[in-house]
């Protein structure tokens, strides 16, 4: 069993947090970017709203 301390971790592009892998990101862990779907929506939000003039 692995502890917490050994899972890989990325940074947040949205937030900015460090957070640790997840069972449920296994087979996607490459793709994976945002610790939180609200961070996923948070940032969508912020692209589309900061391109409009």
């Amino acid at each position: 069993m692995k502890r917490k301390g050994d899972l890989p971790q990325k940074i947040c592009a949205s937030c900015g947090k460090p957070f640790s892998w997840r069972k449920k990101w296994a087979r996607d862990w490459d793709n994976v970017r945002y610790c939180s779907e609200r961070c996923r929506k948070s940032k969508s939000v912020s692209l589309s709203s900061g391109a409009q003039p």
